[in-house]
């Protein structure tokens, strides 16, 4: 478990993130500011749509060809302010010092490539590897990630591998150049819960072994139970709430993080009858005034839908944007 004392690697701060057609802007990203330390695996979860993969793209500007425009007071990684870099200084920083897993392993791997090959352009690349040392490079990397018989499958395309092997090559490209923050977008949506369980420990271990710090991005709470030390909760381009894992699944005080949490099965405990949240996300072309909530919100009043709630601590490295958390707090 990560100190609250530990250093900051990554620090957020007003991210805003706008995608553009033709027709209209969407802002997809509202604001958001977090850090995540050293050595720290920090969770980002919410429904679909509501900005997460957003968040993590914006960090090192891959947006595959759309029109995203970024803006930040900064977003500093190890003093260094990325979104002051330009597009050649931050593609030096991809790979080498934060990489990605992106959720899905058969379209984030090139299919006419062969997986060695894959692993390889990251070393020669930003290693500058070549020959045997390149080769010996890449099959510990697979070994590493748990590939058996790593020599025979380095000549093995996409299509030859099952789903969390796929994903196991993702992570082995990640982490080839030893970088310092990974972000894992969905690692493990696709997979089954016996090859989600190897892939999440499998970070895990790696975080121990080589001091890795992880953004991990989520809609499953149980994911984040399971990994993450501490967590923000998004909705609607924004996060609701933040803080110590086990501290906010005890005591959730957002209306939104309750609703996630009352929509959760468990092993333990007596039974009862799961509760969804009713009607959907809102459209981020056109949000409600107020509380982007409220419209879902059980325990909405008029001002909800009149005042803009923000972020406030309610307890020491815990924050929630509700304006009824005075009330309750009563």
């Amino acid at each position: 478990m990560i100190t609250s004392t530990s250093q900051a690697l990554l620090e957020v701060s007003n991210l805003q993130t706008r995608f553009y057609n033709q027709h209209q802007a969407i802002t997809a990203v509202d604001g958001v500011s977090f850090e995540i330390r050293q050595g720290e695996v920090f969770g980002l979860v919410g429904e679909s749509g509501c900005g997460k993969s957003a968040t993590c793209r914006s960090l090192l500007r891959l947006f595959g060809g759309a029109d995203a425009r970024v803006s930040a007071s900064h977003i500093r990684f190890d003093q260094i302010d990325l979104a002051t870099l330009s597009e050649e200084q931050l593609s030096n920083v991809r790979g080498r010092q934060i990489s990605m897993v992106f959720q899905d392993p058969m379209t984030a791997l090139n299919p006419t490539m062969r997986i060695g090959e894959q692993i390889a352009e990251a070393l020669r690349r930003h290693d500058g590897l070549s020959g045997q040392p390149l080769r010996d490079a890449t099959i510990a990397l697979l070994k590493a990630v748990g590939v058996t018989s790593p020599q025979e499958r380095l000549r093995a395309w996409p299509h030859e591998f099952s789903g969390g092997m796929r994903q196991r090559v993702l992570i082995a490209i990640a982490l080839a150049c030893k970088p310092r923050l990974l972000i894992a977008d969905e690692p493990t949506t696709a997979l089954d819960v016996t090859i989600q369980d190897q892939i999440l420990k499998l970070l895990l271990r790696m975080r121990r072994e080589i001091g890795l710090s992880v953004l991990m991005v989520t809609h499953d709470l149980g994911v984040v139970a399971q990994t993450c030390d501490r967590v923000a909760v998004m909705y609607a381009g924004r996060i609701v709430e933040s803080g110590d894992t086990r501290q906010l699944f005890r005591n959730p005080t957002h209306p939104y993080t309750q609703a996630l949490l009352a929509a959760l099965p468990t092993l333990s405990g007596p039974r009862h009858k799961l509760k969804p949240i009713g009607g959907e996300p809102p459209n981020l072309a056109d949000l409600p005034s107020g509380c982007r909530f409220h419209t879902r919100c059980p325990q909405a009043v008029e001002r909800c839908r009149v005042e803009d709630p923000q972020l406030r601590h309610v307890a020491p490295g815990h924050l929630s944007a509700c304006i009824r958390q005075e009330e309750w707090a009563c």
